[in-house]
């Protein structure tokens, strides 16, 4: 049976040939349903208005006015583009992962990382929050130029550390190399008083850093023993968030043990990556002071399933992996059933970049409803990173719309088959033919 090329496709086949075709086209995208990010429902359809990268107007059923290039998106549901708030977009786990820090260059990094961007956004990602890595500031300035295909980045940059922590960029260095660097200071992200602290985020300012990043405890893939140990004083991260707040930035912690966690929301950080070892008493703190929590789940059972495989990490990293990595789901439900604010991220560049919706399916199997693991990703994480143009399919936000077969309310697995996006009213991807057609 041979297929008939709508209009709307031929459009979009000259789109993909020509991103800046639509950088004055007006578009119709004609919904079958539409997902309502505010509460969390799918309504029926709905035809979403576009123009010079903002949504006009969104209205009732399937009829576009004059003027507009229809995009028919039957059988799919319609949802504001979503937001992972976790992933390192200059590198993605490996075996080889350890030695190619000693072999490859930075170019080498950013190359990769373009293709790591344009995967993340053909699968639904308009924006993400890149939580530590130095290529990534400049991907993001090479997107928004245009000059490569990608979400929306918030870069954090270097991620904050202290001295052997998850972050010190010469753990498992030999005693010669670490002589020939010397020890690695605030510039580097490493810390040790509150001074270097507030030094630190003021070269993260310095740098063109978004967001920042500390990690208040020890790490899984880390050179280090301890995953889970505090590793930032009360003071220290009270300077990283005051000072951060100085220059209009939001602080995002790695933490996966209990003290560090109670540390860094007691001085007042945005959110809480992974959060393996929460307990009650950190929730009631995260839910009085309203901190998000960003559990990274997929990252969790990536990791524990991949230390079972001989090799894959260092003997150092491997209990650690094998320990903290299974965890998270459980804590992530607890979390939920606690009342704790969630948010959605997945650590991708542990996972392999592109998959990040598996994410939500992991949120439901821990029996956080699909409608919230949705919001997750759009409304909840607009508001972490501090944005209200986007999150939503409302008059006057991004035009950031993706779609999907089926309905992710009612089948959550429908997350794994995005077949449309637009990011700001341009089309990056669009289905190869109709349901059925």
């Amino acid at each position: 049976m041979r297929h008939r090329i709508s209009p709307a496709l031929a459009l979009v086949a000259t789109v993909l040939a020509c991103p800046a075709a639509l950088a004055d086209t007006r578009s119709a995208l004609q919904c079958e349903r539409l997902f309502d990010a505010r509460t969390g429902t799918v309504l029926g359809a709905h035809t979403v208005l576009v123009a010079d990268g903002r949504i006009e107007r969104v209205v009732g059923g399937q009829d576009a006015p004059a003027g507009y290039t229809v995009i028919a998106l039957a059988g799919r549901t319609c949802s504001p583009g979503w937001t992972d708030l976790h992933v390192h977009l200059g590198s993605q786990s490996s075996p080889a992962s350890y030695s190619e820090g000693f072999r490859l260059d930075p170019v080498d990094y950013a190359f990769r990382a373009v293709g790591y961007a344009d995967k993340t956004l053909r699968a639904g990602f308009t924006t993400v929050r890149d939580l530590g890595g130095e290529v990534t500031p400049h991907l993001r300035d090479a997107i928004n130029q245009g000059l490569v295909p990608g979400p929306r980045i918030f870069a954090a940059g270097k991620s904050i550390a202290t001295t052997g922590g998850h972050a010190d960029p010469s753990n498992g260095y030999n005693s010669m190399l670490s002589h020939l660097m010397g020890p690695p200071g605030p510039t580097e992200g490493v810390i040790n008083s509150v001074d270097d602290a507030r030094q630190a985020v003021r070269q993260r300012y310095k740098d063109g850093s978004d967001v920042i990043k500390i990690t208040a405890t020890g790490g899984v893939l880390s050179y280090a023993r301890s995953g889970d140990a505090p590793q930032f004083t009360l003071d220290e991260v009270q300077a990283v968030v005051d000072t951060a707040r100085d220059y209009g930035y939001t602080v995002a912690a790695h933490a996966h043990g209990t003290e560090g966690m109670k540390r860094a929301v007691l001085a007042g950080v945005t959110s809480i990556e992974h959060g393996t070892h929460m307990d009650e008493e950190v929730m009631r703190l995260m839910r009085q002071r309203g901190t998000w929590y960003v559990p990274t789940i997929y990252a969790g059972r990536f990791v524990a399933d991949k230390a079972r495989e001989p090799g894959y990490f260092p003997e150092v990293v491997r209990p650690k992996a094998a320990t903290i990595g299974a965890q998270i789901q459980d804590t992530a439900a607890r979390a939920y059933r606690a009342g704790v604010p969630i948010a959605f991220g997945t650590d991708q560049g542990v996972g392999p970049h592109g998959d990040n919706a598996r994410e939500f399916l992991y949120m439901v199997e821990a029996g956080i409803p699909a409608a919230y693991a949705l919001q997750s990703a759009t409304l909840h994480a607009a508001t972490v990173l501090g944005v209200d143009d986007q999150g939503v399919i409302e008059a006057g936000k991004r035009a950031d719309i993706i779609a999907m077969p089926g309905d992710p309310v009612a089948d959550i697995t429908a997350v794994m088959g995005v077949d449309f996006v637009m990011k700001e009213g341009r089309v990056h991807r669009a289905p190869e033919a109709s349901p059925g057609g």
